[in-house]
């Protein structure tokens, strides 16, 4: 009976540790586990490096040339046009941008018949979103540069007015734009100068109408269609 006893204790001390091993092996090499643990590094390594680097928003001043294409060409001016904006940054990448631009143009019609003058004024509302490229691995005079493209809308309000011409009025349309851009920093990254051009396509409602001025008699030959091109440049400071 004791040798029983003591054959039986023996089995269960080295069963034991065969335990402790197993459980010490699947805690080791659990996937989920070392998946986890890594994922939460590399978040947390994102976090710190947007935290210490990254921008949360970013105000700046709009000046620059507003021109036109097609139709518009031929009707309006290139002139300067104003503006503001507003960026918050989601990370070191991404942005969503609002801005607000001004500006007026002088408008000639020539017909066969008279030459008429006047002019416009636009006021545009716009909703961006911004990716700035990743400039780590390139040359390090320009890796603190931050080109970017940007996409979204545009609102924009037209008013035409042309002397002794009761023809015209207001009109709004919605614009596409497409645009990339460049910022330089300044005074250690709290502020910084950029350039950006923008491109908007546009449909007002007249574009297919041709202008027809003198009550109905002068028929002009022109149409309002055409896209827009802002050439900006661009004064910020960061958040």
């Amino acid at each position: 009976m004791k040798n029983l006893l003591y054959i039986l204790v023996l089995c269960l001390i080295s069963i034991q540790p065969i335990r402790a091993h197993a459980q010490d092996d699947n805690e080791t090499y659990d996937p989920f586990f070392d998946y986890d643990e890594q994922d939460g590094a590399a978040s947390e390594e994102a976090d710190t490096n947007f935290f210490k680097n990254g921008r949360f928003l970013t105000m700046g001043l709009l000046i620059g040339q507003r021109s036109f294409t097609q139709g518009m060409s031929h009707l309006y001016e290139n002139n300067v046009c104003v503006g503001g904006y507003l960026s918050y940054f989601f990370d070191l990448r991404f942005a969503l941008q609002f801005g607000f631009t001004s500006g007026s143009h002088n408008m000639v019609i020539r017909s066969p018949v008279d030459t008429y003058t006047g002019g416009i004024k636009m006021n545009a509302f716009s909703m961006d979103l911004k990716y700035y490229m990743n400039t780590q691995n390139v040359t390090k005079g320009l890796a603190a540069l931050n080109p970017y493209v940007l996409g979204g809308f545009t609102s924009i309000s037209r008013e035409t007015m042309v002397k002794n011409q009761s023809e015209f009025g207001k009109d709004t349309a919605t614009a596409f734009d497409i645009g990339a851009g460049i910022e330089f920093p300044l005074m250690q990254k709290s502020m910084y100068f950029g350039v950006q051009g923008l491109y908007q396509i546009v449909n007002f409602r007249d574009e297919g109408s041709e202008i027809i001025l003198a009550n109905g008699t002068d028929k002009t030959g022109l149409y309002p269609n055409g896209d827009i091109l802002t050439i900006m440049g661009i004064i910020g400071i960061n958040f």
